[in-house]
């Protein structure tokens, strides 16, 4: 079973979420989805101050296996990109809860976090997929 921190929330579509103190949130993918898409070559992020709507991709990541969407998990504001991704996007392979993190972004309703998966449902979600 793949690493998944406590301190997370988690999507469906294998995202992270960590709540930062100045009330942005950090988004990156899963360990299980970096291990599922192999070494990765290239990371398209967003653009700073874009607003996006829950459920619209908004970066790509993209690995000698394939290329793959990631969607925002809920309306907001993005605030920045980890710039380090485009010289280093196998940062995402190696650290993908920490260097590896994708972007920053404000989220219109911040309290709609408390709606995703913990590390526990997301750890039985994932062993339900390889049932």
């Amino acid at each position: 079973m793949s690493k998944i921190p406590a301190e997370l929330k988690y999507t469906t579509e294998h995202e992270w979420l960590r709540e930062r103190d100045d009330g942005t949130v950090e988004l990156g993918i899963t360990d299980h989805a970096q291990v599922s898409l192999g070494d990765l070559v290239f990371v398209e992020l967003p653009d700073d101050d874009t607003v996006i709507n829950a459920g619209d991709a908004c970066a790509v990541v993209e690995s000698v296996k394939a290329a793959s969407d990631v969607y925002l998990p809920l309306s907001g504001t993005i605030v920045n990109g980890n710039q380090a991704l485009a010289d280093s996007p196998d940062l995402v392979n190696t650290d993908p809860y920490g260097e590896g993190w994708l972007f920053r972004f404000r989220p219109d309703t911040p309290a709609e976090l408390d709606e995703f998966l913990s590390n526990e449902d997301y750890e039985h979600f994932v062993a339900g997929l390889n049932d």
